[in-house]
């Protein structure tokens, strides 16, 4: 064996490695509060929210689910919080693009921590931005109470999601809901804020204060179904539009409503007819190198997950650490810019290291970005970037100048962004390449993922000099081997929290996919974004 053979089997092997603990958490995430609670909703006459969402969505049709694994080893001193307590995703329901949000019932009755509240903010400003119909399924016992100083009273809080209700509503956006089981106090308005609201027979109840909170406040006796049950809120107090004898039969009748919804007008993003890489997309896991530090060559990947695994180059021999090329992906028309991580030389013959942002090549990402406007393309992001260059030479030629005028073309797009942060993602490289702050209309990570100020190296010296300089000033020696250790402790703590799961846990990213799963997330986020017009390109003060 080679040493190329050796080298492209020890990073399959790592990879594939990487996929299979995803694909190995992802199935514990899916099994919610766990199997006990499961068979607690089938003998109440309920389905799960993931049987809910399932039997909702078209057969054989694609899921795209976001945030699974938001709450990820978070709360455990709550006994955590699986997928924060709430299924979210993009589905096809009658062969329309529809935002999902189902509570589950198995995660603490459905309560919501702070990242559940986060979560579904997420879900609503998916819908927003692309104008897609939003479905909750709503079966949730309101705010977890251990926690509400965390989730009630911020404007990122529990009270967002009904503002985001009524502005939803002003711009046209259908809202379904569904009351399945508990809709309690504040949570109450989702449903009732939406355009229609269902309720089934039985197990759905909706109100302001249940019995034991009106026996304690004003001393009345009253049974929850007499309370907010499915006969009352139809045939009293007319609150819900449609009762509902089961699960079923109230999920058939969304279908029969997303059915009847008009279209909203077109943005026109081209497509043809999808056509698959030429080359073979397995071959991304020899090519991806199991040490982050290692360089690889961008390009190679990029031909196994375009169309025909064609691309056309923007200056191709100009600033040669980002890749800019036109290409498409599953027919649609789309703007790469990529991070390469080969070392290059320019045409001066010095020498560029790969993964980092040089003068050139933010000038020339910047100016691919504006065309992209202007024509109406989509941009897809591929990170693997440890940073803009630094130095006396960089910064005399001008890296901070050249680095805005990147940032600035990122952060004046309209053309919708969607961010695969596929290695690395440092410092102001990842907001140079759309990172969660630069609203990506969607952001996913592969498992090679690291996102963080710095590399844990760099961090750890860092942090390691100060905490010396630190000792040292009130008179204290550090051992060389006590140094040591303290550099280990830092350097372990600080890569704990660049991992892709840690930032998927607080929603730093939509979701950590398969690498082979690229093509997918892209095609389902272009066809959500078209559903909006691209409003006009300005980069206000621009330093050329």
């Amino acid at each position: 064996m080679t040493k190329a053979e050796l080298e492209k089997s020890q990073n399959e092997d790592h990879l594939k490695l990487l996929v299979s603990r995803l694909e190995y958490r992802i199935q514990k995430i899916k099994e919610g509060g766990g199997k006990a609670k499961m068979e607690k909703e089938h003998k109440l006459g309920k389905m799960t929210a993931r049987e809910r969402v399932a039997y909702l969505i078209d057969p054989d049709s694609q899921f795209l689910e976001l945030g699974a694994f938001a709450g990820f080893e978070m709360y455990e001193e709550h006994g955590g919080c699986p997928a924060a307590g709430v299924v979210v995703g993009i589905g096809y329901v009658k062969g329309r693009q529809c935002v999902i949000v189902a509570n589950d019932a198995t995660v603490k009755a459905g309560a919501w921590f702070p990242i559940t509240g986060k979560k579904n903010l997420r879900a609503q400003e998916i819908s927003m931005e692309n104008r897609l119909p939003i479905i909750y399924l709503v079966d949730s016992a309101g705010v977890y109470l251990p926690m509400q100083d965390e989730i009630f009273p911020d404007k990122e809080h529990f009270g967002r999601i009904f503002r985001n209700n009524a502005r939803m509503s002003s711009m046209g956006i259908p809202q379904i809901a569904a009351i399945m089981g508990s809709c309690v106090a504040g949570g109450a308005y989702l449903p009732i804020m939406s355009d229609e609201a269902l309720i089934v027979e039985g197990t759905g109840s909706i109100f302001l204060a249940g019995p034991y909170l009106v026996k304690a406040a004003i001393g009345e006796d009253i049974d929850k179904e007499t309370l907010g049950g499915a006969r009352t809120t139809s045939e009293v107090s007319g609150i819900t539009d449609y009762s509902m004898p089961d699960d079923k039969t109230c999920l058939d009748t969304i279908r029969d409503l997303v059915d009847k919804l008009g279209h909203f007008p077109k943005a026109g993003f081209d497509r043809v007819e999808p056509r698959a890489p030429k080359a073979d997309p397995q071959e991304i896991f020899g090519i991806i190198p199991d040490n982050s530090a290692k360089p690889y060559n961008m390009v190679e990947v990029l031909k196994r997950i375009v169309d025909d695994s064609e691309l056309t180059f923007y200056k191709k021999d100009y600033g040669k650490t980002i890749v800019c090329a036109y290409a498409r992906i599953d027919g649609w028309a789309v703007g790469i810019v990529a991070n390469n991580r080969e070392v290059t030389r320019t045409t001066k013959g010095e020498m560029q290291f790969g993964g980092v942002i040089y003068s050139d090549s933010a000038d020339k990402a910047a100016r691919f970005i504006m065309n992209c406007n202007q024509k109406k393309i989509p941009l897809v992001f591929l990170h693997d970037v440890t940073g803009f260059m630094v130095g006396s030479r960089s910064e005399h030629g001008g890296i901070i100048k050249d680095g805005a005028k990147m940032v600035n073309a990122v952060a004046n797009s309209t053309v919708p962004k969607f961010s695969i942060v596929a290695g690395n993602s440092f410092g102001a490289g990842n907001y140079a390449m759309c990172g969660k702050a630069y609203d990506p209309r969607l952001i996913v990570a592969w498992p090679t993922a690291k996102i963080a100020v710095m590399g844990g190296d760099q961090a750890a010296k860092t942090l390691l000099q100060i905490q010396t300089a630190s000792l040292k000033s009130k008179g204290q020696e550090i051992e060389a081997e006590d140094e040591a250790r303290l550099l280990h402790e830092i350097k372990s703590r600080y890569e704990h929290q660049t991992t892709p799961y840690y930032a998927a846990a607080r929603l730093w990213v939509d979701e950590i996919i398969n690498p082979l799963d690229t093509r997918k997330v892209i095609s389902m986020g272009i066809e959500a974004a078209n559903n909006v017009p691209v409003e006009a390109f300005n980069v206000g003060v621009f330093q050329v």
